[in-house]
């Protein structure tokens, strides 16, 4: 098992980048905690129910990804391409939707 797939408890995560300065928190900030691990992204959770908000770069704090199941509403965006599919899980075939894949981080 691979550490993200670790720390995220499943075999893919839809993200979307924001824009700096554009992801605003109206409630429940003081729930707000983070984890960082020493391979990756910071992780932002909440500290009530446990999910998943955002994870964000170690060097630049507004280098943010929004984790699109923590939102209410369909965000009006689609997935553009496939990272890391080389370390996909065997028991979860990646869809054939014809995105672009990329067997690590897209460069």
């Amino acid at each position: 098992m691979q550490p993200g797939q670790r720390r995220r408890g499943t075999a893919a995560s839809v993200r979307a980048r924001v824009a700096p300065g554009s992801l605003r928190v109206v409630s429940g900030e003081e729930l707000i905690r983070s984890f960082d691990p020493p391979d990756g992204y910071r992780k932002v959770f909440c500290s009530a129910c446990g999910g998943a908000f955002w994870s964000q770069h170690p060097d630049d704090p507004e280098a943010r990804s929004v984790r699109l199941g923590a939102l209410d509403s369909d965000p009006g965006i689609r997935p553009s391409y496939r990272q890391y599919v080389g370390n996909a899980a065997p028991w979860e075939p990646i869809a054939d939707d014809g995105l672009p894949r990329f067997p690590g981080p897209r460069a």
